[in-house]
């Protein structure tokens, strides 16, 4: 049986269709993500007005009420863009089309923009990704794991110098964890610590008391067992033993360290819980048409507000 990833059901949009619509299209379906409950007819965000003018000029609105002016990007993760409707939406189709992700430096080059705009606009599509997990609470079987990312020590030049790097850890400060709680056949959340008991704390708090915990033999998982029904997994004897296993945790893992060493080749640092987010958001969405992936995240992005931490973001 075929693999639903190279099935004719996973291609529903491609950058030729998007291209081929145009601005006035690309630029109603943002009204429409932007409005579903109008159906792309505008409603004033400062009063909730359902009346108002079409700047048609500026592809801008009046609201009757208030007299307030604005745009389908105004108070958005877009607001105050540049690109136009077509450069945008075809950003989105690129984005979600990389399995492993896709490097700001592919991206600068597809859209002819520079790499200061496409780094910026791939970090606000994560943004929106993030707040799927909002809120989130894991519910039957769950399974956990952290895997650590960053610190980096490069062996000094001369072999009398060289440390043995295994016997100290975190020699350089900076290593991070990312723990993932999974829900088997369904969504996954996660979160960026110093060390994986307290990223476990982080998950574990959003997991739901009935579900079903599942997680290797480290000590501090013990906790668990005070919480949840819990099966541990001894990795050093089995993966798996028909008991308890944390494979769709350490699948997750696999894309994240893929999405590092293949695409991104450096995520640790401040940027580890962007990147994190985006693999958690392939991961549950890998079985859905890269065009539904498409408008799921353009319509986070117009639905999320304008981002404290990268509107301006070169501008500092």
């Amino acid at each position: 049986m075929q693999h639903f990833l190279l099935s004719s059901a996973a291609r529903t949009l491609s950058l030729k269709k998007v291209f081929k619509m145009g601005e006035d299209a690309a630029y109603r379906t943002f009204c429409e993500l932007r409005w579903p409950e109008t159906e792309g007819e505008a409603v004033c965000p400062r009063c909730g007005c359902v009346e108002t003018y079409n700047i048609t000029s500026r592809r801008k609105f009046k609201c009757v009420a208030c007299h307030h002016q604005f745009s389908v990007t105004s108070g958005t993760i877009f607001a105050s863009r540049k690109l136009s409707f077509t450069d945008l939406l075809a950003a989105i189709v690129i984005f979600v089309n990389g399995a492993k992700g896709i490097s700001a430096l592919q991206m600068s080059r597809d859209l002819d923009v520079q790499y200061k705009t496409a780094f910026v606009l791939a970090h606000k599509l994560r943004e929106a990704m993030a707040l799927e997990d909002a809120g989130q609470v894991l519910e039957g079987e769950v399974e956990v794991d952290g895997a650590y990312f960053g610190g980096h020590v490069r062996p000094a030049n001369a072999k009398k110098n060289r440390r043995d790097r295994r016997l100290v850890i975190n020699q350089s400060g900076k290593r991070q964890v990312v723990v993932v709680g999974r829900e088997r056949g369904g969504d996954s959340m996660v979160t960026v610590a110093k060390s994986e008991a307290k990223g476990g704390e982080i998950i574990s708090a959003a997991i739901h008391h009935m579900s079903t915990v599942h997680a290797d033999e480290a000590s501090h998982w013990d906790d668990l067992h005070a919480k949840f029904d819990t099966r541990r997994i001894n990795h050093s004897l089995a993966y798996s033993d028909g008991y308890a296993c944390t494979n769709q945790a350490e699948s997750f893992f696999s894309r994240l360290r893929r999405m590092e060493v293949g695409t991104h080749h450096r995520i640790a640092g401040r940027y580890l819980a962007a990147y994190a987010a985006e693999a958690s958001w392939r991961e549950d969405n890998r079985r859905v048409d890269n065009g539904s992936q498409a408008m799921t995240v353009a319509a986070a992005a117009m639905e999320a507000q304008v981002s404290r931490k990268w509107a301006g973001y070169w501008q500092r």
